[in-house]
Protein backbone atom coordinates (compact mmCIF):
# COMPACT_ATOMS: atom_id res chain seq x y z
CA UNK A 1 0.00 0.00 0.00
CA UNK A 2 3.30 2.06 0.51
CA UNK A 3 3.71 6.02 2.25
CA UNK A 4 2.19 9.10 1.02
CA UNK A 5 3.79 12.74 2.38
CA UNK A 6 2.31 15.33 2.55
CA UNK A 7 4.50 18.72 3.92
CA UNK A 8 3.77 21.86 5.56
CA UNK A 9 2.24 24.42 2.61
CA UNK A 10 1.02 27.59 2.08
CA UNK A 11 -1.97 28.97 2.11
CA UNK A 12 -4.76 26.72 0.24
CA UNK A 13 -6.66 28.71 -2.77
CA UNK A 14 -9.02 28.04 -5.21
CA UNK A 15 -12.03 26.49 -6.39
CA UNK A 16 -13.09 22.40 -5.57
CA UNK A 17 -16.45 20.09 -6.75
CA UNK A 18 -16.30 17.54 -3.89
CA UNK A 19 -17.23 13.77 -5.82
CA UNK A 20 -20.62 12.89 -5.17
CA UNK A 21 -22.41 12.11 -2.33
CA UNK A 22 -21.26 8.31 -1.44
CA UNK A 23 -24.56 7.52 1.28
CA UNK A 24 -26.77 8.79 -1.83
CA UNK A 25 -25.45 6.88 -4.24
CA UNK A 26 -25.65 3.85 -2.08
CA UNK A 27 -29.60 4.61 -1.65
CA UNK A 28 -29.98 5.34 -5.51
CA UNK A 29 -28.19 2.07 -6.62
CA UNK A 30 -30.70 0.30 -4.20
CA UNK A 31 -33.74 1.72 -4.63
CA UNK A 32 -32.97 1.40 -8.19
CA UNK A 33 -32.99 -2.33 -8.22
CA UNK A 34 -35.89 -2.54 -6.10
CA UNK A 35 -38.06 -0.85 -9.11
CA UNK A 36 -39.33 -2.46 -11.86
CA UNK A 37 -38.53 -0.30 -14.68
CA UNK A 38 -35.63 1.91 -15.19
CA UNK A 39 -34.27 4.60 -13.39
CA UNK A 40 -31.61 7.16 -14.17
CA UNK A 41 -28.90 8.26 -11.82
CA UNK A 42 -26.84 11.13 -12.88
CA UNK A 43 -23.66 11.81 -10.69
CA UNK A 44 -23.02 8.42 -9.40
CA UNK A 45 -20.09 8.39 -7.38
CA UNK A 46 -17.07 5.90 -9.02
CA UNK A 47 -15.43 4.86 -5.93
CA UNK A 48 -14.42 1.39 -4.20
CA UNK A 49 -17.66 1.59 -1.92
CA UNK A 50 -20.41 2.40 -4.46
CA UNK A 51 -18.73 0.01 -6.95
CA UNK A 52 -19.18 -2.29 -4.48
CA UNK A 53 -22.91 -1.60 -3.85
CA UNK A 54 -23.31 -1.68 -8.33
CA UNK A 55 -21.51 -5.24 -8.24
CA UNK A 56 -23.98 -6.34 -5.30
CA UNK A 57 -27.42 -5.17 -7.28
CA UNK A 58 -26.12 -6.90 -10.34
CA UNK A 59 -25.45 -9.88 -8.45
CA UNK A 60 -29.23 -9.99 -7.56
CA UNK A 61 -30.24 -9.65 -11.05
CA UNK A 62 -30.81 -5.55 -11.86
CA UNK A 63 -28.67 -4.51 -15.15
CA UNK A 64 -26.44 -1.62 -14.87
CA UNK A 65 -25.66 0.46 -17.32
CA UNK A 66 -22.88 3.44 -17.52
CA UNK A 67 -23.73 5.70 -19.79
CA UNK A 68 -21.29 8.58 -19.12
CA UNK A 69 -19.47 10.89 -16.56
CA UNK A 70 -20.16 14.39 -15.61
CA UNK A 71 -17.27 16.66 -15.26
CA UNK A 72 -16.89 16.27 -11.69
CA UNK A 73 -16.56 12.53 -12.79
CA UNK A 74 -19.96 11.06 -11.38
CA UNK A 75 -21.31 8.94 -13.60
CA UNK A 76 -24.71 8.32 -15.38
CA UNK A 77 -26.36 5.39 -15.35
CA UNK A 78 -29.53 3.33 -15.48
CA UNK A 79 -30.46 0.50 -13.58
CA UNK A 80 -32.86 -1.72 -14.54
CA UNK A 81 -34.62 -3.00 -11.31
CA UNK A 82 -36.09 -6.84 -10.85
CA UNK A 83 -38.86 -5.37 -8.67
CA UNK A 84 -39.51 -5.71 -4.93
CA UNK A 85 -39.61 -9.67 -4.56
CA UNK A 86 -37.71 -10.97 -7.54
CA UNK A 87 -34.33 -10.55 -6.00
CA UNK A 88 -31.70 -13.52 -7.53
CA UNK A 89 -29.75 -15.65 -4.85
CA UNK A 90 -26.26 -14.76 -4.74
CA UNK A 91 -23.06 -14.30 -2.92
CA UNK A 92 -22.42 -10.65 -2.36
CA UNK A 93 -18.93 -9.51 -2.06
CA UNK A 94 -19.62 -5.54 -0.15
CA UNK A 95 -15.81 -4.78 -0.09
CA UNK A 96 -15.43 -2.70 2.22
CA UNK A 97 -18.93 -0.82 2.31
CA UNK A 98 -20.56 -0.82 5.39
CA UNK A 99 -23.39 0.90 4.89
CA UNK A 100 -24.41 -1.89 1.65
CA UNK A 101 -23.76 -4.67 4.44
CA UNK A 102 -26.09 -3.09 6.25
CA UNK A 103 -28.92 -1.53 3.94
CA UNK A 104 -29.32 -4.53 1.23
CA UNK A 105 -30.33 -7.45 3.88
CA UNK A 106 -33.51 -5.03 4.76
CA UNK A 107 -34.73 -5.53 1.02
CA UNK A 108 -33.38 -9.35 0.70
CA UNK A 109 -35.09 -10.58 4.24
CA UNK A 110 -38.32 -9.83 2.75
CA UNK A 111 -38.14 -11.66 -0.93
CA UNK A 112 -39.61 -14.90 0.86
CA UNK A 113 -37.47 -17.57 -1.29
CA UNK A 114 -33.86 -17.37 -2.26
CA UNK A 115 -30.57 -17.03 -0.33
CA UNK A 116 -27.99 -14.50 0.07
CA UNK A 117 -24.47 -14.34 2.24
CA UNK A 118 -23.06 -11.03 2.62
CA UNK A 119 -19.60 -10.86 2.88
CA UNK A 120 -16.06 -8.32 2.71
CA UNK A 121 -12.77 -7.59 3.62
CA UNK A 122 -10.86 -7.75 6.98
CA UNK A 123 -12.63 -4.25 8.10
CA UNK A 124 -15.86 -5.25 7.29
CA UNK A 125 -15.56 -8.83 9.20
CA UNK A 126 -14.76 -6.54 12.33
CA UNK A 127 -17.79 -4.36 11.76
CA UNK A 128 -20.66 -5.91 13.83
CA UNK A 129 -24.40 -6.50 12.03
CA UNK A 130 -26.23 -8.04 15.23
CA UNK A 131 -27.80 -4.16 15.20
CA UNK A 132 -29.65 -5.13 11.75
CA UNK A 133 -30.43 -8.87 12.77
CA UNK A 134 -31.61 -7.91 15.75
CA UNK A 135 -34.89 -6.19 14.41
CA UNK A 136 -35.05 -7.86 11.29
CA UNK A 137 -35.35 -11.40 13.42
CA UNK A 138 -38.16 -9.49 15.30
CA UNK A 139 -39.86 -9.14 11.43
CA UNK A 140 -39.80 -12.75 11.21
CA UNK A 141 -36.40 -12.39 8.94
CA UNK A 142 -34.40 -16.00 8.65
CA UNK A 143 -30.62 -13.97 9.05
CA UNK A 144 -27.70 -15.52 10.46
CA UNK A 145 -23.96 -13.73 11.36
CA UNK A 146 -20.35 -15.52 12.77
CA UNK A 147 -20.20 -15.26 16.46
CA UNK A 148 -24.11 -14.26 16.10
CA UNK A 149 -22.75 -11.00 15.25
CA UNK A 150 -20.45 -10.48 12.40
CA UNK A 151 -20.19 -10.76 8.50
CA UNK A 152 -20.28 -13.22 6.71
CA UNK A 153 -24.08 -12.28 6.98
CA UNK A 154 -26.63 -14.79 5.60
CA UNK A 155 -29.97 -14.07 5.01
CA UNK A 156 -32.84 -16.80 3.45
CA UNK A 157 -36.19 -14.46 2.13
CA UNK A 158 -38.73 -14.88 4.59
CA UNK A 159 -42.43 -13.68 4.91
CA UNK A 160 -42.30 -10.38 7.37
CA UNK A 161 -44.61 -8.55 9.61
CA UNK A 162 -44.20 -4.92 10.76
CA UNK A 163 -42.83 -3.73 13.72
CA UNK A 164 -42.41 -1.12 16.00
CA UNK A 165 -38.65 -0.51 16.43
CA UNK A 166 -36.75 1.93 18.93
CA UNK A 167 -33.48 2.71 18.19
CA UNK A 168 -30.84 2.11 21.30
CA UNK A 169 -28.87 4.29 19.26
CA UNK A 170 -29.58 7.07 16.54
CA UNK A 171 -28.55 5.30 13.23
CA UNK A 172 -29.25 6.00 9.78
CA UNK A 173 -27.93 2.23 8.38
CA UNK A 174 -30.23 0.62 11.08
CA UNK A 175 -32.79 2.49 10.73
CA UNK A 176 -32.76 2.38 6.90
CA UNK A 177 -32.79 -1.55 7.19
CA UNK A 178 -35.93 -1.99 8.77
CA UNK A 179 -37.75 0.66 6.42
CA UNK A 180 -36.75 -1.07 3.80
CA UNK A 181 -37.87 -4.26 5.36
CA UNK A 182 -40.94 -2.49 6.03
CA UNK A 183 -41.97 -2.18 2.44
CA UNK A 184 -42.00 -5.94 2.28
CA UNK A 185 -43.64 -6.71 5.73
CA UNK A 186 -47.54 -7.07 6.09
CA UNK A 187 -48.99 -4.05 8.22
CA UNK A 188 -47.07 -0.81 9.58
CA UNK A 189 -43.28 -0.93 10.40
CA UNK A 190 -42.30 2.25 12.63
CA UNK A 191 -38.84 3.33 13.59
CA UNK A 192 -38.66 5.84 16.50
CA UNK A 193 -34.78 7.01 16.56
CA UNK A 194 -33.75 8.94 19.63
CA UNK A 195 -32.17 11.47 17.44
CA UNK A 196 -31.99 13.20 14.00
CA UNK A 197 -29.85 10.36 11.61
CA UNK A 198 -29.08 11.18 7.75
CA UNK A 199 -32.96 10.85 6.07
CA UNK A 200 -31.79 10.01 2.58
CA UNK A 201 -33.85 6.97 2.74
CA UNK A 202 -37.17 8.87 3.83
CA UNK A 203 -36.40 11.22 1.23
CA UNK A 204 -36.04 9.17 -1.64
CA UNK A 205 -38.32 6.59 -0.70
CA UNK A 206 -41.05 9.39 -0.81
CA UNK A 207 -39.61 10.77 -3.94
CA UNK A 208 -39.85 7.07 -5.14
CA UNK A 209 -44.02 7.59 -4.60
CA UNK A 210 -43.60 5.79 -1.41
CA UNK A 211 -45.91 6.69 1.66
CA UNK A 212 -43.46 7.58 4.54
CA UNK A 213 -45.19 9.08 7.45
CA UNK A 214 -42.93 11.10 9.85
CA UNK A 215 -43.69 12.98 13.22
CA UNK A 216 -42.75 13.24 16.74
CA UNK A 217 -42.60 10.50 19.59
CA UNK A 218 -42.70 12.87 21.79
CA UNK A 219 -43.71 16.57 22.99
CA UNK A 220 -41.23 17.31 25.31
CA UNK A 221 -37.74 19.28 24.63
CA UNK A 222 -35.36 17.35 26.23
CA UNK A 223 -32.72 20.05 28.48
CA UNK A 224 -30.02 20.83 25.89
CA UNK A 225 -32.71 21.91 23.66
CA UNK A 226 -32.59 18.98 21.11
CA UNK A 227 -35.17 17.83 19.09
CA UNK A 228 -37.42 14.62 20.58
CA UNK A 229 -37.72 11.38 19.56
CA UNK A 230 -39.43 10.92 15.78
CA UNK A 231 -40.90 8.68 14.40
CA UNK A 232 -40.74 7.01 10.99
CA UNK A 233 -43.20 4.73 9.45
CA UNK A 234 -43.91 2.60 6.40
CA UNK A 235 -46.11 0.28 5.05
CA UNK A 236 -46.35 -2.55 2.45
CA UNK A 237 -45.54 -1.28 -0.98
CA UNK A 238 -46.33 -3.33 -3.93
CA UNK A 239 -43.85 -1.08 -6.18
CA UNK A 240 -40.89 2.01 -5.97
CA UNK A 241 -40.66 4.04 -8.81
CA UNK A 242 -37.14 6.15 -8.31
CA UNK A 243 -37.49 7.59 -11.69
CA UNK A 244 -34.64 9.76 -11.76
CA UNK A 245 -32.03 10.52 -9.01
CA UNK A 246 -29.75 13.40 -8.86
CA UNK A 247 -26.45 13.01 -6.32
CA UNK A 248 -25.31 16.45 -5.00
CA UNK A 249 -21.55 16.58 -3.68
CA UNK A 250 -20.52 14.47 -0.64
CA UNK A 251 -20.36 16.85 1.90
CA UNK A 252 -18.49 14.19 4.32
CA UNK A 253 -15.44 15.24 1.34
CA UNK A 254 -16.56 18.74 1.07
CA UNK A 255 -15.65 18.65 5.17
CA UNK A 256 -11.81 17.58 4.49
CA UNK A 257 -11.35 21.13 2.32
CA UNK A 258 -13.36 22.83 5.29
CA UNK A 259 -11.30 21.99 7.86
CA UNK A 260 -8.05 22.19 6.14
CA UNK A 261 -8.85 25.89 4.89
CA UNK A 262 -10.02 26.52 8.87
CA UNK A 263 -6.40 24.83 9.99
CA UNK A 264 -4.03 26.08 7.05
CA UNK A 265 -2.70 29.94 7.22
CA UNK A 266 -3.85 32.20 4.84
CA UNK A 267 -6.15 29.79 3.17
CA UNK A 268 -9.72 30.55 1.05
CA UNK A 269 -11.65 27.26 -0.22
CA UNK A 270 -14.82 27.73 -2.09
CA UNK A 271 -16.25 24.08 -2.62
CA UNK A 272 -19.51 23.90 -4.91
CA UNK A 273 -22.31 22.07 -5.05
CA UNK A 274 -22.32 20.38 -1.77
CA UNK A 275 -25.33 18.51 -0.48
CA UNK A 276 -26.52 20.34 2.27
CA UNK A 277 -29.08 17.83 3.73
CA UNK A 278 -29.52 19.52 7.40
CA UNK A 279 -29.28 15.61 8.75
CA UNK A 280 -25.60 15.57 7.74
CA UNK A 281 -24.43 19.47 8.51
CA UNK A 282 -23.73 19.18 12.01
CA UNK A 283 -20.01 19.85 11.14
CA UNK A 284 -21.04 23.47 10.04
CA UNK A 285 -22.56 24.20 13.45
CA UNK A 286 -19.50 23.28 15.10
CA UNK A 287 -17.50 25.22 13.14
CA UNK A 288 -19.46 28.34 13.75
CA UNK A 289 -19.31 27.66 17.50
CA UNK A 290 -15.82 27.66 17.13
CA UNK A 291 -15.34 30.69 15.28
CA UNK A 292 -14.74 29.45 11.92
CA UNK A 293 -14.82 31.76 8.96
CA UNK A 294 -17.15 29.59 7.02
CA UNK A 295 -19.50 31.39 4.76
CA UNK A 296 -22.89 29.21 3.09
CA UNK A 297 -24.32 30.04 -0.22
CA UNK A 298 -27.57 28.13 -0.85
CA UNK A 299 -28.12 27.09 -4.93
CA UNK A 300 -31.26 26.42 -6.33
CA UNK A 301 -31.73 22.68 -5.26
CA UNK A 302 -31.79 19.70 -7.83
CA UNK A 303 -33.66 17.16 -6.92
CA UNK A 304 -34.82 15.91 -3.17
CA UNK A 305 -31.80 17.28 -1.70
CA UNK A 306 -30.92 20.76 -0.63
CA UNK A 307 -26.97 22.04 -2.32
CA UNK A 308 -24.62 24.74 -1.70
CA UNK A 309 -21.31 26.30 -2.38
CA UNK A 310 -19.05 26.78 1.28
CA UNK A 311 -16.59 29.36 1.15
CA UNK A 312 -13.99 28.32 3.98
CA UNK A 313 -11.00 30.69 5.57
CA UNK A 314 -8.29 30.41 7.80
CA UNK A 315 -8.77 31.79 11.22
CA UNK A 316 -8.72 31.15 14.87
CA UNK A 317 -10.44 28.56 16.47
CA UNK A 318 -12.14 28.44 20.17
CA UNK A 319 -12.44 25.31 21.62
CA UNK A 320 -16.11 23.79 22.08
CA UNK A 321 -18.09 21.00 23.28
CA UNK A 322 -19.50 18.57 21.03
CA UNK A 323 -22.33 16.13 22.38
CA UNK A 324 -26.26 14.35 22.28
CA UNK A 325 -28.37 14.92 19.49
CA UNK A 326 -25.23 16.71 17.59
CA UNK A 327 -23.10 13.75 16.91
CA UNK A 328 -25.45 11.72 14.76
CA UNK A 329 -25.47 14.93 12.64
CA UNK A 330 -21.82 15.00 12.42
CA UNK A 331 -20.91 11.11 12.87
CA UNK A 332 -18.23 11.04 10.11
CA UNK A 333 -16.85 14.55 10.63
CA UNK A 334 -15.88 13.95 13.94
CA UNK A 335 -12.35 12.59 13.52
CA UNK A 336 -12.13 16.01 11.92
CA UNK A 337 -12.97 17.73 15.12
CA UNK A 338 -9.99 16.24 16.70
CA UNK A 339 -8.10 17.57 14.47
CA UNK A 340 -9.39 21.23 14.52
CA UNK A 341 -9.01 20.66 17.98
CA UNK A 342 -5.56 20.38 17.85
CA UNK A 343 -5.21 24.25 16.78
CA UNK A 344 -7.85 25.90 19.23
CA UNK A 345 -7.81 27.34 22.02
CA UNK A 346 -9.00 25.46 25.01
CA UNK A 347 -10.02 21.78 25.37
CA UNK A 348 -12.38 20.04 22.46
CA UNK A 349 -14.45 17.37 24.13
CA UNK A 350 -16.51 15.23 22.06
CA UNK A 351 -18.91 12.60 24.03
CA UNK A 352 -21.84 10.36 22.91
CA UNK A 353 -20.27 9.14 20.07
CA UNK A 354 -19.85 5.60 20.39
CA UNK A 355 -20.48 4.62 17.41
CA UNK A 356 -17.27 5.83 16.07
CA UNK A 357 -15.92 2.38 17.98
CA UNK A 358 -17.95 0.51 14.96
CA UNK A 359 -16.83 2.32 12.00
CA UNK A 360 -14.36 1.08 9.53
CA UNK A 361 -11.62 0.97 12.50
CA UNK A 362 -11.99 1.74 15.88
CA UNK A 363 -11.90 5.83 14.88
CA UNK A 364 -11.90 6.54 18.60
CA UNK A 365 -8.70 4.47 19.31
CA UNK A 366 -6.80 5.63 15.58
CA UNK A 367 -7.72 8.94 15.50
CA UNK A 368 -6.40 9.71 19.01
CA UNK A 369 -3.50 7.04 18.46
CA UNK A 370 -2.73 8.71 15.39
CA UNK A 371 -2.65 12.52 16.20
CA UNK A 372 -1.24 11.71 19.47
CA UNK A 373 2.08 10.50 17.26
CA UNK A 374 2.11 13.62 15.39
CA UNK A 375 2.31 15.87 18.95
CA UNK A 376 -1.03 16.28 19.64
CA UNK A 377 -2.19 16.43 23.38
CA UNK A 378 -5.65 13.95 22.91
CA UNK A 379 -7.27 11.33 25.20
CA UNK A 380 -9.42 8.71 24.27
CA UNK A 381 -13.05 8.63 26.35
CA UNK A 382 -15.52 5.33 26.30
CA UNK A 383 -17.44 7.88 24.10
CA UNK A 384 -15.12 9.98 22.30
CA UNK A 385 -12.32 12.14 22.98
CA UNK A 386 -10.25 15.38 24.76
CA UNK A 387 -8.14 17.40 22.49
CA UNK A 388 -6.20 20.33 24.09
CA UNK A 389 -5.01 22.89 21.38
CA UNK A 390 -1.16 23.40 21.57
CA UNK A 391 -1.42 25.81 18.10
CA UNK A 392 -0.67 22.89 16.27
CA UNK A 393 1.52 19.24 15.55
CA UNK A 394 4.48 18.49 15.15
CA UNK A 395 4.37 16.08 12.56
CA UNK A 396 5.31 12.45 12.17
CA UNK A 397 3.75 8.98 10.78
CA UNK A 398 0.20 7.98 10.90
CA UNK A 399 -1.28 4.93 9.51
CA UNK A 400 -4.64 4.74 8.23
CA UNK A 401 -5.74 1.13 9.31
CA UNK A 402 -7.10 1.06 5.99
CA UNK A 403 -10.36 4.08 6.59
CA UNK A 404 -10.61 6.09 4.10
CA UNK A 405 -11.21 9.00 6.44
CA UNK A 406 -7.85 9.00 8.65
CA UNK A 407 -6.04 8.46 5.40
CA UNK A 408 -7.54 11.94 4.50
CA UNK A 409 -7.25 13.22 8.01
CA UNK A 410 -3.60 12.54 8.16
CA UNK A 411 -3.09 14.25 4.73
CA UNK A 412 -4.07 17.86 6.18
CA UNK A 413 -2.40 17.16 9.47
CA UNK A 414 0.39 17.00 6.96
CA UNK A 415 -0.11 20.60 5.53
CA UNK A 416 -1.13 22.22 8.84
CA UNK A 417 1.87 20.44 10.68
CA UNK A 418 5.36 22.07 10.80
CA UNK A 419 7.30 18.90 9.87
CA UNK A 420 5.11 17.32 8.09
CA UNK A 421 3.44 14.32 8.01
CA UNK A 422 4.09 10.68 6.41
CA UNK A 423 0.71 8.68 5.78
CA UNK A 424 0.42 4.88 6.07
CA UNK A 425 -1.49 3.10 3.45
CA UNK A 426 -3.05 6.42 2.10
CA UNK A 427 -4.73 4.16 -0.99
CA UNK A 428 -7.70 3.85 1.49
CA UNK A 429 -9.16 7.18 0.56
CA UNK A 430 -9.67 5.34 -2.65
CA UNK A 431 -12.95 4.27 -0.71
CA UNK A 432 -14.49 7.54 -0.72
CA UNK A 433 -12.87 10.04 -2.67
CA UNK A 434 -10.02 8.60 -5.68
CA UNK A 435 -9.34 11.68 -6.33
CA UNK A 436 -8.60 13.71 -3.18
CA UNK A 437 -4.99 14.32 -2.96
CA UNK A 438 -5.01 15.59 -6.69
CA UNK A 439 -7.49 17.67 -5.82
CA UNK A 440 -5.77 19.16 -2.42
CA UNK A 441 -2.77 19.47 -3.99
CA UNK A 442 -4.41 21.26 -6.83
CA UNK A 443 -5.62 23.95 -4.06
CA UNK A 444 -1.43 24.61 -3.27
CA UNK A 445 -1.09 26.31 -6.37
Amino acid sequence: MGETRFDPSGGLRGTVAPPPDKSVSHRAAILAAMAEGETTVRGYLDAADTRSTLGAVSAVGAEVTEVGRDEAGGLELRIAGVGMRAADSARIDVGNAGTLMRLLPGWLAGQGQGEWTLDGDDSIRRRPVDRIAEPLRRMGADVSAREDRLPPLAVRGSELHGIEYRLPVASAQVKSCVLLAGLLAEGETTVIEPGPSRDHTERMLQAAGVPVEIGSAGTEITIRGELPPRRITVRRAERVEPGEVEVPADFSSAAFFLAAASIVRGSEVRVENVGINPTRVGLLGILTRMGAAVEVIETAAAGMEPRATIVARSGPLEAVRVGGGEVPLAIDELPLVALLGCFADGTTIVSGAEELRHKESDRIATVVEGLSRLGAKIEATDDGFAVTGTGGLEGGVIDSHGDHRLAMLGALAGLASRNGVEVRNFDAAGVSYPGFERDLRGLLG
